[in-house]
């Protein structure tokens, strides 16, 4: 394949998720960064493996863990998703290893992908302040009481910072992560950090 159909080849990326991800939304941003020729590690707050739901109430599958974020190094990694799912997050931003791990994303100016209840992380440790955001509509408050700009919008893009609303926008959230996460790192993401 040519750097055009693969213009993640040679990029890491990682996934940043926990019990209760939401099945779809891990799955299938995981497979267009890997379809886009990146190098996909899951990373968790515990080892071993990491249960997914279906609509945050049945569970779904079981993905083994590559690394727990005490063992993963933010500057191994060229760009960094959240999955959303309610718990998921919910259990990130309880973590503070976790928090530690997303706010290195936005130091080092590297692109990062959220889509659903994935911003939570980036309210928890006031990386919305000042950006333009979309989420899954329960966040809204969350995000202007954190300094955000909530957008209702199937994606938004915010200087390196992609972010979608559920599952329906999918496609569109993966093709923004892929162009985003090609281009690289972004001075303003660090600025904001």
């Amino acid at each position: 394949m040519t750097n055009a159909q693969q213009p993640l080849r040679g990029k890491r990326v990682a996934f940043l998720a926990a019990d209760g991800v939401e099945d779809i939304e891990y799955t299938q941003s995981r497979a267009a960064a890997e379809q886009a020729g990146a190098e996909a590690h899951l990373i968790s707050i515990k080892s071993g493996e990491i249960q997914s739901m279906d609509h945050d109430i049945k569970p779904a599958s079981r993905y083994r863990v590559d690394r727990t974020v005490d063992q993963a190094d933010p500057a191994d990694y060229d760009a960094l998703v959240l999955p959303g799912g309610t718990v998921n997050p919910d259990r990130l931003r309880m973590n503070p290893a976790a928090m530690n791990f997303v706010r290195a994303f936005f130091q080092q100016a590297k692109p990062v992908a959220a889509i659903c209840h994935g911003p939570w992380s980036l309210v928890e440790t006031g990386l919305v302040k000042g950006r333009t955001v979309t989420s899954y509509p329960s966040l809204r408050t969350d995000i202007v009481n954190a300094g955000g700009n909530w957008v209702d919008q199937q994606v938004q893009v915010d200087s390196g910072l992609v972010t979608s609303r559920n599952p329906g926008d999918l496609p569109a959230f993966c093709a923004k992560m892929v162009e985003e996460f090609a281009e690289g790192r972004h001075a303003r993401q660090m600025a904001t950090a």
